[in-house]
């Protein structure tokens, strides 16, 4: 997967929404977005009236960019759950949800979601009590997500979990700060996708 090395605030200012890329200073006045809601460029500020095709791309980019996925990663998502029974737009929502890294930030295990990425690629989280350094593994129903054992002393580590103990998590999972560590207790819904994205538009952009 091809990294993007340029300011990630340029990539929510050009979706005109905050897409949390940059843990806590999202939620603080220093955010790009609250102080220029305008794309970035010379030409930024100017009106530009975004219809049909553009509207459904800007979508699905505003998706791809909030959980940090390459164009051939999310096709990939897209095209699996295409072949899945039901809503292909709210079933594609639901295995982004269910992605590890997704998860491990969620429930206030890390800063951001690439730090999130960072932290299993280097061995840092077990599912199960097994070692996973995939970040796209898709954690099913009854997963324990929890550190290694050397992790859960590492004092770094511990910091963030417990700065992190009065973050709101969805009612789909169940944290134990004390075990630092996480129980998926069912599929996530539409609803626990707080994210503001018209999903339908994405489906009718790959369905052409």
């Amino acid at each position: 997967m091809s990294r993007y090395r340029e300011p990630l605030c340029r990539l929510c200012r050009s979706e005109r929404t905050k897409l949390f890329l940059k843990g806590s200073k999202c939620l603080t006045e220093k955010c790009p977005v609250e102080r220029r809601l305008y794309p970035p460029g010379e030409h930024g500020r100017a009106r530009r009236r975004i219809l049909g095709y553009g509207l459904q791309l800007r979508e699905k980019q505003k998706l791809k960019r909030y959980y940090e996925m390459s164009e051939r990663q999310f096709r990939l998502f897209f095209r699996r759950a295409e072949r899945i029974r039901g809503i292909t737009g709210e079933t594609l929502l639901a295995m982004l949800e269910r992605r590890l890294d997704n998860v491990v930030f969620i429930i206030g295990f890390s800063h951001s979601r690439a730090h999130a990425r960072q932290l299993i690629t280097h061995g840092h989280f077990q599912v199960n009590e097994k070692k996973v350094t995939v970040p796209s593994f898709i954690v099913d129903k009854n997963d324990v997500i929890s550190f290694k054992n050397k992790s859960a002393s590492n004092e770094t580590l511990r910091a963030i979990v417990d700065s992190n103990k009065d973050k709101t998590v969805p009612a789909w999972i169940e944290v134990d700060h004390e075990k630092r560590q996480a129980k998926i207790l069912s599929f996530p819904t539409r609803e626990d996708v707080t994210f503001p994205v018209e999903e339908h538009m994405i489906v009718e952009l790959y369905s052409k």
